[in-house]
């Protein structure tokens, strides 16, 4: 497929932390997409909760699927935008590898641990993650992604942990600073990444409601109160009249996410037309470009605002979250405590007084590891 001006060019990337010879037959963002898809962080994400627990049910988003659903969404618009599908991919794949065990909660319970040690972040994780914790290559640490990849992962960053992370950013990125630089400078990452941060919300917006209906702690007829899947659960009904069940809910948010990712196709187009950026880099001094229209901006946030209501803070996720937590602060206690329980590298680190590897330890961590762990170490099972 074509690249227009605005996308990514990875015969024009900034490179790597480490220079490497280009590969023979793919380009620098294919490489790294396998690279991610071949890490131990990657397939740790089949045992990490999205909303639901890793032991409360077998057919539940797991970040691994939910990483997934947001590539595949994210090519769909890249394709029509003439964005560079690979990069999209690979930042797709990796926004999550620094996620905590037990989602949200694990994260909120590992950032209290670590408040006085520079506190925690799931995208600064995924980063390290791809920087320094994966242990593949013989010549140095981490995935050496492409400045692009890492780029997208950043999605937040507060100025202290940017200003860091450009005081040891390598020297070789031709003079334009590494991954924190933006956060500095007020300006965008690539539009690819962009794109990730979008696709991401539409993503889990959509399987969020599947997996709350099916889990039973909410109901189609409660989504009769949010119009943008109250409008596709009409209109469904109107063409399909014999359809029931689960068939109903499956073909309402299979038009829903259509209608979000031709509102995005369309909204970014205008906005480009507008701002006529001639380069990726130009894209970056703009404001952001990749948007849904005013009106889908929000339904979308009315979306939420129930997801967050009537799923995310119901009683029964609320019990299964304060537990997920209780296991996160012991284990930590317990790490602190004493290292040599961890795995040898992250132990000789912590022994030498460096909670940051309790922490790289921890969110490391299936869902079931970390659970059996808790229970190894304090004789309570309070999970699975």
């Amino acid at each position: 497929m074509p690249l227009a001006d605005y996308a990514c060019n990875p015969a024009q990337s900034r490179g790597r932390r480490f220079p490497e010879v280009a590969a023979p037959t793919r380009t620098e963002y294919q490489r790294d997409r396998d690279r991610i898809v071949h890490s131990t962080a990657f397939r740790r994400l089949v045992y990490k909760t999205q909303v639901f627990l890793n032991h409360e049910g077998d057919l539940f988003r797991t970040r691994l699927t939910h990483s997934l659903e947001v590539a595949q969404l994210g090519r769909s618009i890249a394709r029509a935008l003439e964005l560079n599908e690979d990069l999209v991919e690979a930042i797709a794949l990796a926004h999550d590898l620094g996620h905590t065990p037990f989602g949200h909660a694990g994260q909120d319970a590992l950032n209290a641990c670590m408040a006085d040690h520079g506190g925690f972040e799931h995208n600064l994780q995924s980063l390290r993650v791809v920087d320094a914790l994966e242990e593949r290559y013989p010549l140095f640490d981490g995935l050496n992604l492409s400045f692009e990849t890492r780029e997208g992962i950043l999605k937040h960053c507060s100025r202290a942990n940017a200003e860091k992370l450009e005081a040891v950013g390598p020297p070789h990125l031709d003079g334009r600073g590494d991954v924190g630089r933006r956060f500095l400078a007020h300006t965008q990452p690539s539009l690819e990444a962009q794109l990730c941060n979008l696709a991401d919300e539409i993503a889990y917006n959509a399987h969020d409601i599947d997996d709350g209906v099916r889990s039973g702690l909410i109901s189609l007829e409660q989504l009769q109160d949010v119009p943008l899947v109250a409008h596709f659960y009409q209109q469904t009904l109107a063409e399909h009249p014999q359809l029931t069940g689960r068939r109903v809910l499956y073909e309402s948010i299979r038009r829903m996410l259509s209608a979000q990712v031709y509102d995005v196709i369309a909204a970014t187009q205008a906005a480009l037309q507008t701002a006529q950026p001639a380069s990726a880099d130009a894209a970056r001094q703009c404001a952001p470009l990749l948007c849904f229209s005013p009106a889908m901006r929000v339904q979308s946030q009315e979306l939420k605002r129930f997801l967050m209501k009537n799923l995310y803070r119901h009683a029964q996720v609320m019990d299964m979250t304060g537990l997920a937590k209780t296991v996160v602060h012991e284990l930590f206690d317990a790490y602190l405590a004493a290292p040599q329980e961890m795995a040898p590298g992250f132990a000789a680190r912590a022994a030498a007084g460096a909670p940051r590897a309790v922490a790289d330890y921890l969110a490391g961590m299936t869902d079931r590891f970390a659970a059996r762990e808790h229970q190894r170490l304090t004789g309570q099972k309070l999970l699975g």
